[in-house]
């Protein structure tokens, strides 16, 4: 799939220690994926968020790529120190949000990709979108942003359009688009699941709304 996968995440290694280059290399091609989902009002800050989340975080490998080489590092290195402001600073804080954006996108193409629908509309994605963001994303949101969040999907693209979009317009049968998002999640989830098991390790989530 074009957009999807245009640059291929690296397998999670056997010791789950993630290398903050590549992945942040292969992160940077997801934003546009908002852009998919139209309601611009709704999604593009969501956008804008991951692709700024992603800025910080290379900002602060950049400055040490050799001790922050992984993601660890990067926790480990700014547990110790911020201190007592760890972990709602620097890059720990910009990647536990963008592992929340990341969370979204994959949660709705799983979905997708395994059938699940509204029987009487099967061309829309609200069910998935829906389901998506009351796993990744609502407890995070105060009363606002879920109502926002809530009503976006009745303005979300047909399946159909989606699929489309993620081809960059070019004619694909169905089934070949889902096979794809089957391959991309299958990359994918197991390096996301890798972050999310660390930061609960680590004790590093924050359940703060905003």
């Amino acid at each position: 799939m074009a957009l999807l996968l245009e640059h291929e995440f690296k397998p999670l290694p056997a010791d789950k220690q993630i290398e903050t280059l590549p992945f942040l290399e292969a992160v940077a091609h997801l934003p546009p994926f908002f852009d998919c989902l139209g309601t611009p009002i709704v999604y593009a800050p969501v956008k804008a968020d991951l692709t700024g989340n992603i800025k910080k975080i290379r900002a602060v490998y950049d400055s040490n790529p050799a001790k922050f080489k992984t993601l660890q590092n990067i926790l480990e290195v700014e547990k110790e120190m911020y201190g007592s402001a760890w972990p709602k600073t620097g890059a720990t804080l910009a990647l536990m949000w963008l592992k929340r954006g990341l969370k979204f996108m994959l949660v709705l193409l799983q979905s997708i990709s395994d059938g699940e629908r509204d029987e009487e509309h099967p061309n829309l994605i609200r069910v998935n979108a829906m389901k998506a963001y009351e796993i990744a994303l609502k407890k995070y949101h105060g009363w606002m942003l879920q109502k926002l969040f809530t009503g976006s999907v009745y303005a979300l693209p047909y399946k159909s359009d989606l699929l489309k979009a993620l081809e960059k317009g070019k004619e694909v049968k169905e089934e070949e688009t889902i096979e794809k998002i089957h391959q991309f999640l299958l990359r994918v989830t197991p390096i996301l699941d890798a972050i999310y098991e660390m930061y609960t390790k680590m004790n590093a989530e924050l359940s703060y709304k905003v």
